[in-house]
């Protein structure tokens, strides 16, 4: 039972990813030629509850930024830029945040609602070396379902699994009834039988001489 409750909360939280749409391929890096620059990979894990997009760090760069967008209006909620002397992480909300290792970013959505449906779009600036390539990494759509949904669902759920269990006890019960009116029958047509057996073997019993 446990598992079926934890499965349909996991299942709550949901996305699709668009990629090459109108609105990004007018700056998509696979379009410009240069050797550090490539249409990357973005990697999607959903973990504790958190969404994880993740980009490879772009070749032989020494200055870059990554910045995520929401919405058609590119709205800017968090971004990354790196250099040789230091990294600055910027968030304008509470459920952004991003990390960086030495191969690649990460931008993660944490503690999402139904408010936070959208599309998302992340760029990459490269300051050096030059020349300056500003190009749209990815564009994603990400829709969450919301808690009150999902314990809807699961109360659902429970529901459905009680109507069942009912259903076979309810079966089982009368399957039960019906085999212990037919034993109880059965003994009453044997007894009928013996006690019309008893007293004819009574009278010829009486009726043989006696020697």
């Amino acid at each position: 039972m446990k598992v079926v409750a934890v499965t349909i909360c996991v299942l709550c939280f949901q996305f699709e990813a668009l990629y090459g749409v109108d609105s990004c391929s007018s700056c998509l890096c696979k379009n410009i030629d240069q050797p550090h620059v490539s249409d990357s990979q973005m990697l999607v894990e959903f973990e504790n509850g958190n969404f994880n997009f993740t980009f490879p760090n772009p070749k032989n760069v020494s200055e870059f930024s990554m910045t995520l967008f929401k919405g058609h209006e590119h709205k800017e909620i968090c971004a990354l830029h790196l250099s040789e002397e230091r990294v600055i992480s910027k968030s304008n909300v509470n459920y952004c945040q991003t990390q960086n290792s030495s191969s690649s970013t990460t931008f993660i959505l944490k503690n999402l609602e139904r408010k936070h449906i959208d599309i998302y779009t992340y760029h990459l600036e490269i300051f050096l070396p030059p020349p300056y390539i500003h190009c749209c990494l990815k564009e994603t759509y990400l829709y969450v379902q919301d808690k009150e949904d999902c314990f809807s669902l699961g109360l659902v759920s429970w529901i459905i699994i009680g109507l069942i269990i009912f259903a076979i006890s309810c079966v089982c019960c009368v399957v039960a009834c019906c085999l212990r009116n037919k034993n109880q029958k059965c003994d009453s047509n044997s007894h009928e039988y013996n006690s019309e057996y008893m007293p004819m073997a009574a009278v010829n019993a009486a009726k043989k001489p006696r020697i």
